[in-house]
This record gives C-alpha cells, structure tokens and sequence, in this order.
C-alpha cells in the first residue's frame, strides 16, 4: 500500500490554489491538509496540519514566500518546500534555494508535472524543470557574487530599508512613498538579493550593523 504524501498549498490567488488543490487530490497518493493565502497563515498552519511537503507561491500580500520559507524551515527542517511561481529570473531562484525550498516550478507547469514534484520532493529530490536547472548551474558556473553594502543601495532602496528597520509595514512604507504596496515588494526582493539576505529581519541587522570606519 502507497504512503499518502501530505501537501500544504500558499498561495493568494483563489483560482490558483483551488487548481493546486485539485491536482494534488487527484492523485491517489496525495492529500491536501492545509492550503491558505498568505504566509501568515501558512507560520500559524504548516505547523499544525505538519505537512510533508509544501507549494509555495513567492508574491504573497505581506511576507514574501521566500521570507514565509526561511521561517518554516528554522521551525520544521525536514520540510520539503517547493517554490511554485511566474518569476523565472535567477535572483529569485537563488533566494528561493537559499531560504531552505527544495524545488522551483513554473505555474505553467502540467498537473502530471506538479504531482511528479511533490513525489520527488517526497523522496528527497530537487524537483524544478530544465531551464530553471540550467539558469541554477550557470549561476553557480559565475564567478561568486559579492553581497553589497548598505552604502551601495539605490537611494530610493535605502529609504525603503530605513522605514522596514523603523518597523513598518509594506502597506505604510508604501503610503509613506507615494507607491503601491507590490512596487514596495519589488524593491524589498532586489534589496534581499543585492544583500544576500532572504528576511526582513536579516535586512534590518544589516542595515544596522556597524559601518565599516
């Protein structure tokens, strides 16, 4: 008898997760336990409902689903998390791996293609398909990237990064900025990948560490 695979979905578009829910409920050997919108719920669910592995959208409403993944991890390490999301640029897939995910699909992805990840990530593999693979190596193939300084920001990143380390809330550094919370989440991505960083709070220590003399 085949071990049933328990599946938590994050995603905050209704019509995506209600698909993702069906793909995995359509195969005998998974069964969702859990699906919700944003990381918020996911930080208060995933540790309840102890899924094996998860499908994590990145371009969540508040906590990004990077930042959602590196907490999940620190609490339940031996999840399996598997990014599933539009963004295929290799900063967000470094970040995505960084953060603890185990795999990285596209939406466009076949049913057939997404239960076959879950099974992978199931048995300790790295699902993600070949073009993503390929952008992993060839960033890897690099020469090793330098984080940058604080100092090396964009001005306008650097506003963003003083009103996140004074404790505001995507939406208020937004309404603080003339901008819309997504052009906020934009910014907040490129500064965790010119960083090296994949949370708001490694952001902030860093933007309050010591400036070199």
């Amino acid at each position: 008898m085949n071990v049933m695979i328990r599946v938590a979905i994050v995603e905050d578009s209704k019509t995506i997760r209600e698909s993702l829910m069906h793909y995995v409920q359509t195969d005998p050997e998974c069964r969702c336990v859990f699906a919700c919108a944003t990381a918020e719920e996911a930080l208060a669910g995933i540790p309840r409902h102890q899924p094996e592995v998860v499908l994590m959208d990145i371009q969540l409403p508040k906590l990004s689903g990077i930042e959602c993944t590196a907490q999940i991890k620190k609490v339940l390490p031996a999840i399996q998390i598997i990014m599933v999301t539009v963004y295929e640029d290799t900063d967000r897939i470094s970040a995505a791996l960084r953060a603890g995910a185990c795999g990285y699909l596209l939406k466009r992805c076949t049913p057939a293609e997404l239960v076959s990840a879950v099974r992978e990530a199931r048995m300790g593999g790295v699902p993600m398909p070949r073009e993503i693979a390929r952008k992993v190596i060839a960033s890897f193939q690099q020469p090793l990237a330098v984080a940058a300084s604080v100092e090396e920001l964009r001005p306008s990143e650097r506003k963003i990064l003083e009103l996140l380390s004074m404790g505001l809330a995507n939406k208020e550094i937004a309404d603080r900025l003339g901008l819309s919370t997504g052009t906020v989440r934009w910014h907040l991505e490129n500064i965790y990948a010119k960083l090296h960083v994949h949370s708001r709070t490694e952001a902030v220590l860093k933007f309050r560490s010591p400036k070199p003399a």
